[in-house]
């Protein structure tokens, strides 16, 4: 069973019913127990970083949370925000982050973009893996995903960057280690694309 972590952030229903559509098991968890119950996890994240890490850190999962992820291997995908609450911190705000994932978030230098180029980066941009395995399996070019976002994973190993996308400059729109796993883009929002992701990792990761 996937299930979609619920601190009251993220389009939780949204991926619930690409699930259900699939065929594969997943549901919103709530608790402790909900959470060790579930065989792989998804983060899912929008608005402020501080804002998110405040919602997560207050929800009574915390904890068991990291213990899952650190301790006993247990897969997890983090979206949007939620992969950069994996980071040590971000630009963005002041708490620290999860660091499950060795990197920071930073902002997009938005004076060095050109006219026609305006943060927040939103709408449908190109994606490249760096392989196509794992989350990106059966995925044939062009791969297009939907961002909304005005920060990035800076990863501070490069090995770690599964794909890439340009936005006045290549940044990194995934990244995985281990069994944590995030995307900045929204596959709930990207069609057969964003299917498909959802789709590898519940059943290749």
């Amino acid at each position: 069973m996937i299930g979609i972590i619920d601190y009251g952030l993220g389009n939780i229903h949204a991926i619930v019913n690409i699930y259900k559509k699939l065929n594969l098991d997943a549901m919103p968890v709530k608790n402790t127990d909900e959470l060790r119950s579930a065989d792989k996890l998804i983060l899912p994240g929008v608005g402020s970083f501080d804002w998110a890490m405040k919602r997560l850190n207050e929800s009574g999962m915390r904890e068991t949370l990291d213990e899952l992820v650190t301790k006993s291997g247990k897969p997890i995908l983090g979206i949007c925000v939620g992969l950069q609450m994996m980071a040590h911190r971000s630009d963005e705000g002041e708490l620290p982050g999860l660091g499950w994932l060795n990197g920071e978030v930073r902002r997009f230098d938005d004076s060095k973009l050109p006219d026609m180029m305006r943060l927040p980066h939103m709408g449908w941009n190109d994606v490249i893996p760096k392989k196509n395995a794992g989350l990106f399996a059966s995925l044939e070019d062009p791969i297009r995903y939907y961002f909304l976002h005005s920060y990035y994973f800076a990863a501070a190993n490069d090995g770690d960057v599964l794909a890439t996308a340009d936005y006045n400059g290549v940044f990194a729109c995934s990244v995985g280690r281990g069994n944590a796993y995030g995307v900045q883009f929204h596959p709930e929002k990207s069609h057969s694309w964003g299917v498909q992701l959802l789709k590898n990792f519940a059943e290749r990761v």
